[in-house]
């Protein structure tokens, strides 16, 4: 026999697999930054290589950062609650945030004293062969944390783990800068030493700005691209029922999408059969995107782009009812109205039973006399005597 799980429950245990391989990705690629950082500070001090020092630093940039990860991880992978109904992943989009605002600080100090060295006197020692040994070593492993930390990124669908994946990436490119300078510098050109370093911060800024810019975007609520939004415009107005997708309004959080659509149907369609439209768009669209956490849907009758809206004013249901009183005798109390709001005007079905012995009411004499009412519609009048022969 089965456990079947609830989904609560199951959405529960993802995100907690989810934490655990985030966390052990970014512990592996923290002790592998540590371990290349001091290798390459170390190697540049020793075989003079500023630009080995340079990238050391980036490596150190890295634990940094792969503290940050853990920290944020921890808490934007919780589950939703009462504070947070749609979850936390906005935390991890700030702790992206403040990695790549760490990265453009870090990129820019140290573009600035390398600008200076390379304005300033040539170093005098070059470049030794020990140093052309830690850039291999750095660029093999750190292409190794990047692809298999990426892997995980997508895997459970974290922007922060992907950023962090690219983090590694960059240290692996400044390494390669790192083995060309220092062959160039050994054959004398002493220079392309300081300048590798200054190109190496450059990067680190780079990275950092994109990863500072994307979080900005998806804070202040940034829509999809106009390809995808048209593509779910289109997706929707493919199911049968749907006349118009007026609005639709898209925002990210985290790796998640979250969509507003109003769709346009038939007015004169119950509230389940509109409801039922919408979980079909909702279940195309999903099909679509496979990373949409919540859409939310509004059935209109008509389209609010047209014409203004339907006012509010208008009058209730109890205030038709009493008005429809006045024009037919003995309205049956257990009648059915159905109340149809368009273009500032009401339209009303009424549903009677009548015994045989008494007269039908007259709806265009009763249209007539509601036409006085500046909200009258239409009026349409279905009665059946109360043997259930209807009577049109």
């Amino acid at each position: 026999m089965k456990d079947h799980q609830s989904p609560a429950t199951q959405q529960a245990d993802n995100l907690s697999a989810e934490r655990r391989a985030a966390s052990r990705v970014t512990v592996i690629g923290m002790l592998l930054d540590a371990v290349l950082g001091v290798i390459k500070v170390i190697g540049g001090v020793l075989f003079h290589s500023q630009a080995l020092i340079v990238d050391g630093i980036h490596s150190f940039s890295d634990v940094a950062s792969d503290i940050v990860v853990l920290g944020v991880m921890r808490v934007s992978r919780q589950g939703p609650d009462a504070d947070h109904p749609y979850g936390h992943q906005r935390i991890e989009t700030m702790g992206t945030l403040v990695l790549g605002s760490f990265l453009i600080a870090v990129g820019a100090a140290l573009a600035w004293d390398n600008t200076l060295r390379l304005m300033g006197e040539s170093a005098a020692n070059l470049p030794q062969w020990p140093v052309l040994v830690a850039a291999a070593i750095s660029v093999g492993s750190k292409e190794w944390i990047y692809r298999y930390t990426r892997r995980v990124g997508i895997r459970i669908r974290s922007d922060l783990i992907i950023a962090n994946a690219w983090h590694s990436r960059t240290d692996a490119f400044s390494s390669i800068i790192v083995l060309f300078s220092t062959v160039g510098a050994m054959l004398g050109y002493v220079w392309l030493d300081i300048l590798a370093a200054v190109v190496i911060s450059i990067i680190i800024i780079r990275i950092g700005w994109k990863f500072t810019w994307d979080s900005v975007k998806e804070l202040v609520d940034t829509g999809l691209s106009p390809e995808d939004t048209k593509m779910l415009k289109e997706v929707a107005t493919n199911i049968d029922g749907v006349r118009n997708v007026h609005e639709l309004r898209s925002r990210r959080m985290g790796h998640d999408i979250m969509l507003d659509v109003h769709l346009v149907v038939r007015p004169e369609i119950s509230v389940s059969e509109g409801h039922q439209i919408g979980m079909q768009v909702v279940s195309a669209m999903r099909e679509q995107l496979d990373n949409i956490l919540d859409i939310n849907f509004h059935i209109d009758a008509e389209n609010d782009e047209d014409h203004p809206q339907t006012s509010e004013q208008l009058p209730s249901r109890g205030e038709i009812r009493e008005a429809l009183s006045r024009h037919i005798k003995k309205l049956p109390p257990d009648s059915r109205l159905r109340l149809h709001f368009l273009r500032n005007k009401v339209h009303m079905e009424l549903f009677m039973e009548i015994p045989e012995s008494e007269a039908l009411p007259d709806a265009h004499r009763i249209s007539r006399e509601l036409g006085s009412h500046p909200w009258f519609g239409s009026l349409r009048i279905w009665h059946a005597h109360t043997d259930n022969q209807p009577v049109v």
